[in-house]
């Protein structure tokens, strides 16, 4: 799954990963499947070959480079997984002769995505120890600018070797400096005597026709080029070509939480795990703390409060009833605060009151993970102050969220707390994977048993 490089071995690692995904699902099949079923193994087994090269072709699935993150991997994954599982299934309606064993086809499916997933992780890593331990199978690369991005870029270079890139110098006509050689005629030099492997190039230190003749010689001369964008926050962004006949015109991508894909994975998730809260957590523990909240106070045992959710849309937030009934609900908690009950700072500390909102996530207003909801009072303060606070909002909210797991939870005493938790949720918002919602749940468990110090 390691893209292939022009280097030694590099070549052959694509191939080797579709060779062993193809070689590991045609010899399991057989193996779970026999010949009660029915099934032509010949047919079969061309279905499956040509159903995982298209949809690893179009889903991107070995499309891996050096410097991709593991979540990114294990969404390609999983990605991968969900809609393979999804062709296979429908091979069986076709085949007439053929009897579907929802336990043979799981069994098949499971195993054979668990073996791919731990060879996919065993390869990657070893080859990241190789690169480090060797040195071999770099990329050379040089810096044309002298940026505080360029630096940063640079730092990347020599500290994370693991990526397999071997900085070879910068390139300035601007900036003078005894590690910094001269113009892009030099560059041209300097490539092919050293045999350098990719060009980095800083937009705002080089002119059109510049970049034109770096770009025409590195065609010429097969080498990849590339461009650093210096602070320019949209070029942060994912872009996206599109050509107006053969005008190119760049988009920002929408994130993969606006992806059909994701968004069916997301839901699924959401529904499959909010059943299992509710059947085997709620359906006692919801009768013995009405009992407890009926007990010390008169009111309700659910507490129900209009909240903005996705596109600001009103949506009725459940929880436990942790306070006294009283005409504050606008109001924030803070500590030691008088409404609170005493069953109430209890389950109020171990998050217990939030529970009822796997009925909001079964319901379709909100996710597992997500931004937090907040109140309309907080979200008609900040959200004409605090930048990028309205993108919070394109997503569902979620019962927990990286803001929450990172400390920026309940009470809002400054800005910065706001600041911060956007900041966390802008993260989360722009970089989901299925991953990193197992990893926010695990911290949030986490959290419940060791404390958190704004849980109150």
């Amino acid at each position: 799954m390691i893209l292939s490089s022009r280097k030694g071995y590099s070549k052959y690692i694509r191939l080797i990963n579709v060779l062993f995904d193809l070689a590991m699902l045609t010899i399991l099949f057989p193996l779970f499947y026999n010949n009660e079923f029915g099934l032509n193994y010949i047919h079969f087994a061309a279905y499956l070959f040509v159903s995982w090269s298209l949809i690893a072709y179009f889903s991107g699935f070995y499309e891996i480079y050096r410097y991709t993150l593991p979540q990114q991997i294990a969404t390609k994954i999983i990605k991968q997984g969900a809609l393979f599982t999804l062709v296979v299934i429908a091979f069986f309606p076709f085949a007439k002769k053929t009897i579907f064993s929802g336990q043979a086809t799981s069994q098949f499916l499971i195993t054979g995505f668990a073996i791919i997933t731990v060879f996919k992780f065993l390869l990657y890593y070893y080859l990241k120890k190789y690169r480090i331990s060797t040195g071999s199978n770099y990329r050379s690369a040089i810096i044309v600018g002298y940026t505080p991005d360029a630096l940063a870029l640079k730092d990347f270079f020599e500290t994370k070797t693991e990526y397999g890139y071997r900085f070879m110098g910068f390139f300035s006509d601007t900036v003078a400096g005894d590690n910094i050689k001269g113009d892009v005629e030099d560059i041209k030099v300097f490539v092919k005597q050293n045999k350098v492997d990719e060009i980095y190039c800083s937009i705002n230190e080089l002119t059109n026709d510049q970049l034109k003749d770096l770009v025409n010689f590195a065609d010429a001369a097969n080498k990849t080029i590339k461009f650093i964008p210096d602070t320019k926050e949209i070029f942060s962004k994912n872009l996206r070509i599109d050509y107006y006949e053969f005008f190119p015109v760049l988009s920002l991508r929408k994130t993969a939480l606006h992806e059909p894909a994701s968004q069916i994975i997301k839901r699924g998730f959401d529904i499959a795990f909010s059943l299992m809260v509710i059947v085997f957590v709620l359906s006692w523990l919801a009768p013995i703390l009405a009992l407890l909240i009926k007990l010390e106070s008169k009111g309700p045992v659910f507490f129900k409060q209009s909240r903005p959710g996705l596109n600001e849309k009103e949506f009725f937030c459940y929880k436990f009833r942790s306070m006294q009934i009283n005409e504050t609900t606008e109001k924030s908690v803070t500590k030691n605060d008088p409404r609170v009950t005493r069953i109430g700072k209890f389950i109020r500390k171990t998050s217990i009151d939030e529970l009822p909102q796997f009925l909001n996530v079964l319901e379709g207003d909100m996710s597992i993970v997500g931004p937090r909801p907040h109140l309309w009072t907080q979200n008609n303060v900040y959200g004409n102050t605090i930048k990028k606070y309205m993108v919070r909002l394109y997503v569902k909210p979620g019962i927990t969220g990286l803001a929450q797991v990172r400390g920026f939870r309940g009470e809002i005493t400054n800005d910065a707390d706001m600041i911060n938790r956007i900041k966390y949720d802008v993260f989360y918002i722009e970089n989901w994977s299925l991953l990193l919602d197992f990893k926010i749940i695990i911290q949030t468990v986490v959290n419940i048993f060791m404390g958190e110090e704004k849980a109150y």
